[in-house]
């Protein structure tokens, strides 16, 4: 059963929930600080800011939907025309890490409301609940 738009920024939320301590904050004027509002809206269209095979800009042209497996929840990230990821929202903590191939999953607080994974050549901007203050 696959869950798309909103359900895909629900199980964004959740796994910045267990991430809320994880990782380091990149300065907030830093070029690669994407703002966290547009982000969510993006999101909430099935749409996420990425940056493909070692690009320095970030385009919103990879999608988002999430799924339940056997071993939990799983967010599946489309890469334009070129595959797709599927990063496991993981139940002891970790946060998120591969569903599958053995390229692991970094991920990094990088504004409020906002992180990003890292896997391989790829990184995506997913809006979250990284437990900062306002």
């Amino acid at each position: 059963m696959t869950r798309s738009g909103n359900a895909g920024v629900r199980g964004a939320v959740l796994l910045a929930l267990l991430l809320a301590g994880c990782g380091e904050a990149q300065k907030p004027d830093t070029p690669v600080a994407a703002n966290a509002k547009s982000a969510s809206a993006a999101a909430s269209d099935g749409r996420i800011a990425c940056a493909l095979e070692g690009a320095k800009t970030y385009d919103r042209s990879c999608t988002i939907e999430e799924m339940a497996s056997a071993d939990g929840d799983v967010l599946v990230v489309g890469r334009g025309d070129v595959g797709f990821r599927r990063l496991l929202i993981a139940a002891d903590g970790r946060g998120l890490v591969s569903a599958d191939g053995a390229e692991p999953a970094k991920v990094t607080i990088v504004g409020d409301g906002l992180i990003e994974v890292a896997v391989a050549g790829d990184r995506y901007r997913l809006p979250a609940n990284t437990g900062r203050a306002k």
